[in-house]
């Protein structure tokens, strides 16, 4: 019963947003289908077969490795950070100071030219599958190494050269997708293997979503990729360039920290004022699991456990992932409670890897204002809703279509 449940519920996610398209007559249904039927197989193939399983779990264990080679520069030069936490680390230490060496480390890849390599080729593959626009299949991809500001930014010319409509669709695809900078910190807090595949299902789904939600005409001669450097542009020096990757992971870092402290801090305060009314059972966490109870329980959950994964789900959009994967940290990497079920573990953390929540809004918004015109502007920030919207679409498709395999 819960797996048709589950399969329900990935009809039930599409029904709703060609509910709420801006265009529903001028939906793509045939490209939007190869795409679901692309991202379906994709969950099937990492959760099913060996050789998907092997990939998602190496690359797992990759990120894996490079934190455990970042703890001994922790060691070196914070050796008490590592035994503080009753004899382990402690949050900081174990999934945020490894960005250290992983945002410079994929810079390098993009100072020396894979990363830009690999990006173009895979995106002009994903196009050529899909029927989607070139540029948008070549973000989908990019933002999955960059992050959502940061391909935005490196995209400009792109963006100048487009329509106001094709803009507003690259920032609702920005809400899915997560950094590889970040990855590492993930895979620390709950199982790596499901965050790897999380990754490449929310690139399908932001595409599936984005083109339902905003269908978009791009003509022959729209559908182009503008050159994002000037020819003939000298590079940065390497030693330069590595000092400047390792000051914005260190920003990054202090960010990210700052961020959680203040989310945790500010919930806490809030059920603090909630309980003043004598009302035990008035918390945020509540609040958000009645809201998100409807849609966790279509990924294929009895009612009980639907609820507190809801809460968790709600927590994630007004919070952030940080927050809620450390508050599940323990119980998801032990399998204790509602997360003995494998189905449980796999949902929530794909639903919890990606960046869609309220304060990335702000920050689309903003990188948006900084490069673009005034007209193009104000055309997504005045959607805002609509990016929300398609942020909570994308993450729920991606945890069906792999609940679907995964019990």
């Amino acid at each position: 019963m819960f797996l048709i449940v589950n399969l329900l519920g990935i009809f039930v996610f599409i029904a709703i947003a060609a509910l709420l398209s801006n265009d529903r007559k001028n939906i793509q249904w045939r490209s939007v289908g190869i795409v679901l039927i692309l991202e379906i197989a994709l969950a099937g193939f990492f959760t099913q077969f060996k050789a998907g399983q092997v990939a998602v779990q190496s690359a797992a264990d990759g990120f894996n490795w490079l934190v455990s080679v970042a703890s001994q520069g922790i060691a070196f030069a914070l050796p008490d950070w590592l035994t503080a936490n009753n004899g382990g680390p402690n949050f900081v230490t174990s999934a945020l100071l490894p960005i250290l060496l992983v945002v410079p480390l994929f810079d390098i890849l993009t100072y020396i030219g894979f990363l830009p390599w690999l990006i173009k080729w895979i995106g002009k593959g994903l196009a050529f599958i899909t029927g989607q626009p070139k540029f948008e299949a070549f973000f989908s991809i990019e933002m999955m190494f960059l992050g959502n500001t940061e391909v935005l930014a490196v995209s400009k010319s792109q963006l100048d050269s487009m329509s106001a409509r094709r803009n507003f669709t690259l920032a609702m695809m920005s809400m899915s997708c997560v950094t590889s900078a970040v990855i590492g910190a993930y895979t620390q807090m709950v199982p790596g293997k499901y965050v790897l595949t999380a990754i490449p299902l929310n690139i399908l789904g932001a595409i599936i979503v984005a083109a339902i939600l905003n269908p978009t005409k791009v003509t022959a001669e729209e559908d182009v990729i503008v050159n994002i450097t000037e020819k003939g542009e000298k590079k940065e020096p390497f030693f330069s360039f590595l000092g400047d990757s390792i000051l914005g992971a260190g920003k990054l870092i202090l960010i990210i920290t700052a961020t959680v402290i203040a989310f945790v801090s500010l919930a806490a305060l809030i059920n603090q004022l909630f309980s003043l009314t004598g009302f035990h059972w008035l918390t945020l966490e509540n609040i958000f699991g009645v809201i998100m109870f409807p849609f966790a329980w279509l990924l294929g959950f009895s009612a009980e456990d639907a609820f507190r994964l809801a809460r968790f789900m709600g927590t994630k959009l007004v919070t952030n992932e940080f927050v809620v994967m450390g508050e599940v940290s323990k119980s998801i990497m032990a399998g204790k409670g509602v997360f003995a079920n494998e189905h449980a573990r796999a949902v929530l953390t794909i639903f919890l890897t990606s960046f869609a929540n309220f304060g990335t809004l702000g920050m689309i918004i903003g990188t948006f204002k900084g490069l673009v015109n005034k007209e193009k502007n104000d055309y997504v920030s005045s959607r805002v809703p609509y990016m929300l919207i398609s942020g909570i679409l994308v993450s729920l498709l991606s945890a069906a279509t792999a609940g679907l395999f995964i019990w």
